[in-house]
Parts: structure tokens; C-alpha cells; sequence
């Protein structure tokens, strides 16, 4: 019930039974470490926040996470002495890719970012689809939530696709954002999201109940935040990472920003699908080259639409800068929102 946990290897363990009692109650013969060790609790169940290697790693990971609360009563946020990445920021312009479709690792974007290129990572094997740390930016204390374009493996061993919000990706990142909000730290969020996994599993899973869980905490998150558009940002993901919609201080697009309902190859065909039932129903049957051409319209005029200078134009975002100038961004906003007074946080029932 605290509002983060750490957990060291080795030595940490947790559970509603220990070993000894799981046999007594219901025959079951495990160990200490597979009931309810620092890696079950914290990859698999996600029960814990920050996997330790050794003690010492733990005291200083508690410092770190302490070093950037917001400061009581007064309004301000916590800012130290600002300082530049330690890699070099350029390489945004080679490590984040042009088209919207391919892998890469969004940890080394993050780097990129922020001070000293040191972040502190929030649940780190666990709903690894959402990227959450603690850093700061030009000296402010941040909380980053970000989408991973890697393709990942749970701890269970199943694959999940990078850009796409799962459960726990969603759950991970809502408990996040709640923190964020208890600890007065500006949120930052870095989009390149595809939406929510959809299918018959995702749904028996919870997936609604999980993404309402995310947007519930992102509505009514009382502290600054800020949205940046790096990549894809389509239909409920946008909602889930901060859209216009859902009042970001800021909302900026880099130029290979992509904002719609849906990816452009899928609403092709969606729609294509919609026109031909209709134009079956008045007993017209569309030959192959006929729905090749007209994919081929559809998806040619909603791509068009998914330019960030498209929304610019319309106010969806406040600006399209250039990566270079996102930290600058970050810091102004934060400096400006800090002239006013946090409200209480409420974000009233939280559907488990």
C-alpha cells in the first residue's frame, strides 16, 4: 500500500503465503523465489516497482526517487542545477526513423532528453510497451511516459508488439501517472503509439477496463503535462498518451509526426470494406482492380490528413519544431506552469 515498492534480488521476497503454507493449504511444493522473488513480483505480477540488484543499489535508487518531489506548501516544481545530455542530442536525428512503421529503441531517445542522459526507470520488466522513468529536463524533475517501438517478450515469454498499449503496459503506466501527480512532478509524453491491442484475448483480458484505467488517471492529472508528437499517434492511444483533447500545457508534433483515428493501411481497408458492402447490397460486386484503385484513393487521402502540418492547421498541436528544440520546449512550459498552484488530485474510482 506504499506508493512505490523496492524489491532487492536475492534476498527480497513478497507474498500473501510463503512456501511452507502454500503446501500446508493447497499441496502446491514451490520455492521462495518463484512464489514471490524479486523477479515474479516484479516482471511478472508487477507487485513491485523497482527491481534492486544489492541493497546499496536500493538506498540510492530511494534518494534518487526523493530528490525529485514537488516542494510543500509552496507551488514550485523541483528544479536543480540544469545539465546537457551525455550523449549527443544530434543523433536524434539518426536514431529516430523517418517512416512511422520500423523498430527502434525508444530508451536511447530518452537519453537523448534528459540531463546527464540519467533516468530512473519505473517498473522496468514489466508492461515494457510503455517506457515510464523519472529524469530531469534542463534541471526540471520530470515523469516521462513513453511508447517502446521494440518488439518485446514478457516475462512469460509472450511476444508483444512495439507502439501498441497492452494491459499491463496500461496499468504500469496509469499506477505511474498517479504517482507523478502525488509527488507534484510534471509528466511528460513522448507518442509513437499505434492504439490499444485489440482481439478476442485483449478483450478477455480486460483491455477496456485497463485503457479507461490510463485515460481516468491522464484526465484528471492536476500536475503540468506535456505532449510530445515523435511518431504515430492514432485513436485511443492518443487519448491514453495526452491528446489535445485531454489538456496538455503543450502539445508539439515533430515533423514525422503522424495524428488520425487509425493508421492509414487500416482505415483503407476499413473503409473499403464499408463501400463494398454497401455497393453489394445494391447488387454491385467490385472487381479486384476496382478495390485495388480505390484502396489506393482512400489510403492516399487519409495519409494526406495524417500530417502534423494538417493538425497544425486545425490546432491539434500548438507547434511542429525540430527534435532539437524539444527540451527547450519542455523546460519553457514547465517554467511558465509553475507560476501557478497545483489543484488536489481526485481522480475518483479507479476500476481495478
Amino acid at each position: 500500500m506504499s506508493d512505490e515498492a523496492l524489491i532487492v534480488e536475492g534476498t527480497g521476497s513478497i507474498f500473501l503465503a510463503g512456501p511452507y503454507l502454500v503446501k500446508a493449504a493447497i499441496g502446491e511444493t514451490v520455492d521462495q523465489e518463484t512464489l514471490g522473488g524479486a523477479v515474479t513480483q516484479s516482471d511478472i505480477s508487477g507487485v513491485t516497482d523497482y527491481k534492486m540488484p544489492d541493497d546499496q543499489t536500493c538506498l540510492d535508487t530511494i534518494r534518487d526517487l526523493m530528490d525529485k518531489m514537488g516542494h510543500y506548501p509552496k507551488a514550485g516544481f523541483d528544479r536543480a542545477e540544469p545539465a546537457p545530455p551525455k550523449e549527443d542530442p544530434e543523433e536524434l536525428y539518426s536514431l529516430f526513423p523517418f517512416e512511422g512503421n520500423k523498430p527502434y529503441k525508444t530508451a536511447e531517445i530518452l537519453k537523448l532528453l534528459a540531463d546527464d542522459s540519467k533516468l530512473t526507470y519505473y517498473k522496468s520488466g514489466y508492461g515494457k510497451t510503455i517506457i515510464c522513468a523519472y529524469a530531469r529536463i534542463d534541471g526540471w524533475a520530470v515523469g516521462i511516459v513513453a511508447n517502446n517501438r521494440e518488439v518485446v517478450k514478457t516475462a512469460k515469454g509472450e511476444m508483444q508488439f512495439g507502439g501498441v498499449i497492452y494491459s499491463d503496459s496500461a496499468d504500469k503506466a496509469t499506477r505511474f501517472i498517479m504517482n507523478c501527480n502525488q509527488k507534484k512532478i510534471p509528466l511528460v509524453f513522448l507518442h509513437d503509439v499505434t492504439g490499444f491491442m485489440v482481439g478476442t484475448r485483449s478483450e478477455h483480458g480486460g483491455i477496456i477496463k485497463d485503457g479507461a484505467k490510463m485515460v481516468n488517471a491522464v484526465a484528471n492529472s492536476t500536475v503540468p503535462k506535456f505532449s510530445i508528437v515523435m511518431g504515430n499517434s492514432y485513436g485511443a492511444g492518443n487519448y491514453a498518451m495526452c491528446g489535445k483533447a485531454y489538456d496538455p500545457r503543450l502539445i508539439v508534433a515533430w515533423p514525422t509526426a503522424k495524428i488520425a483515428v487509425m493508421g492509414g493501411d487500416q482505415a483503407a481497408k476499413v473503409l473499403l470494406q464499408i463501400q463494398s458492402s454497401t455497393l453489394k447490397a445494391h447488387g454491385k460486386e467490385l472487381s479486384s482492380q476496382e478495390k485495388e484503385a480505390l484502396l489506393a484513393e482512400i489510403k492516399g487521402r487519409y495519409d494526406d490528413q495524417t500530417s502534423p502540418y494538417y493538425a497544425a492547421a486545425r490546432l491539434w498541436v500548438d507547434a511542429i519544431i525540430d527534435p532539437m528544440e524539444t527540451r527547450q520546449v519542455i523546460s519553457m512550459g514547465i517554467e511558465a506552469a509553475n507560476n501557478a498552484e497545483v489543484e488536489r488530485f481526485n481522480p475518483g474510482v479507479i476500476q481495478t
